[in-house]
């Protein structure tokens, strides 16, 4: 009794791991590699949106029509040599079975088939079927793919069915894991001019198009582009990146998307509140100190940032109070306007750029200090030299440059001009 349920234990192990293997078998990936045209890395699949999901309930070993029985792809497809649009349906019919299966399709309602032949039966082809069934099979359901394409200009410059389709011959079922990625059609359409030929590589050579832009919204699904086509994928982190997308190449963005798509977003009209991060309120000055030029693409200095700096009481105008509750704007008076002059101090600030000083401050803020007694007339500042040490031996040259400068605080007769070469 022992030694029987040995062996029992020992049988139910061995059952056991091979349901198992099998499980994990069926569960698994196949390989596809030789089923499989163009690179696997990034496109694992035909496009959903391209091809939409198809329902063919039929079995056909292509391995054994083409490598034991010497069968020619256009020998099933006979029409694929002629087809000018994506649209035709290029399935086998029943009659080119007809001449090796022993059957008859040309009435699809009367179907027969020769008793003696044993692969007359509808079951050797048709998926499911039963005795029961008579002359009813499942319909097969391939929609027309979303895409311009002509076979016949294919056919006609040799490209071999292989090159689009993969090694169907290698596979015992072929189906909707055989159709083309975009991947392997630039392999010809993204060629260099001369090496191209006549395979145009805009887009709209093989997208649908409408109004000279390709279409972008199907039943099947929104078609976006893949990783790897300039680096163009619209993953959850598309708007913080599109714009090094853009920048590299415009012309692959406006393939898709017309100017309106932009500017409705960077006119102003549209404020996405994932442009700047969420600390950006605390960080924005430094920002705009480095490249002021980049805020003034999207605000106005004068309605956008004085409004807010006012509000807050960290400009000249704002309110006291607020002021007090929030500190200083510019550094301490030591250091941003006493001497002597170091880095820190609003000469070295202006100098560096002074664009960011005219976002809040027009010229007479400047002459509150910077301005002298007017010849015969009061005084409109307190005097304070703007010019650095050794400025007079280099000042005829500075007046050339651009006088109008010099003359917001200089009178044209004012003696310290004619030192300046006036």
């Amino acid at each position: 009794m022992t030694r029987r349920w040995a062996w029992a234990l020992a049988s139910c192990c061995l059952v056991a791991a091979v349901v198992a293997l099998s499980a994990g078998v069926a569960g698994a990936r196949p390989p596809r590699a030789a089923s499989s045209p163009g690179p696997r890395a990034s496109d694992l699949d035909p496009s959903p949106v391209i091809f939409p999901a198809q329902r063919v309930p039929m079995r056909m070993t292509h391995d054994t029509h083409v490598q034991r029985l010497g069968m020619k792809c256009l020998d099933c497809h006979a029409d694929a040599a002629r087809s000018q649009r994506s649209r035709d349906n290029l399935l086998p019919d029943g009659k080119s079975c007809d001449r090796c299966h022993g059957t008859r399709h040309e009435d699809l309602t009367e179907v027969t088939a020769d008793a003696a032949q044993p692969l007359a039966s509808c079951a050797t082809c048709h998926t499911g079927y039963r005795s029961d069934m008579g002359l009813r099979v499942a319909r097969v359901d391939v929609p027309p793919p979303n895409l311009r394409f002509d076979h016949a200009v294919h056919h006609r410059r040799n490209i071999d069915c292989s090159q689009c389709h993969g090694a169907v011959d290698q596979l015992a079922e072929a189906g909707r894991d055989q159709l083309p990625r975009m991947r392997s059609c630039l392999k010809c359409h993204a060629m260099p001019g001369p090496s191209r030929g006549k395979a145009r590589g805009e887009c709209i050579t093989c997208h649908l198009a409408r109004g000279g832009v390709v279409r972008t919204r199907f039943s099947s699904g929104t078609l976006v582009p893949p990783r790897w086509l300039g680096g163009a994928e619209h993953g959850p982190s598309w708007i913080e990146n599109h714009k090094q997308a853009a920048g590299a190449n415009s012309q692959l963005c406006a393939s898709c998307h017309r100017e309106k798509e932009c500017t409705d977003c960077h006119d102003g009209r549209v404020r996405p509140r994932r442009i700047h991060p969420n600390d950006w309120l605390s960080q924005h000055g430094v920002a705009s100190r480095m490249a002021s030029h980049r805020c003034t693409s999207c605000h106005r200095q004068q309605s956008f940032c004085v409004t807010c700096h006012t509000r807050l009481g960290i400009t000249q105008a704002g309110p006291f109070a607020a002021q007090q509750g929030r500190g200083r704007f510019h550094p301490p008076p030591d250091i941003w306007s006493e001497g002597p002059r170091r880095r820190g101090h609003h000469a070295w600030e202006a100098r560096k750029n002074l664009e960011v000083c005219v976002g809040c401050h027009v010229e007479r803020d400047c002459l509150a200090c910077h301005a002298t007694a007017a010849r015969g007339g009061p005084s409109v500042g307190h005097g304070t030299n703007p010019h650095p040490v050794g400025f007079t031996g280099r000042c005829e040259q500075a007046f050339r440059r651009n006088p109008r400068a010099c003359l917001v605080c200089h009178d044209p007769a004012d003696p310290n001009l004619a030192r300046c070469g006036l």
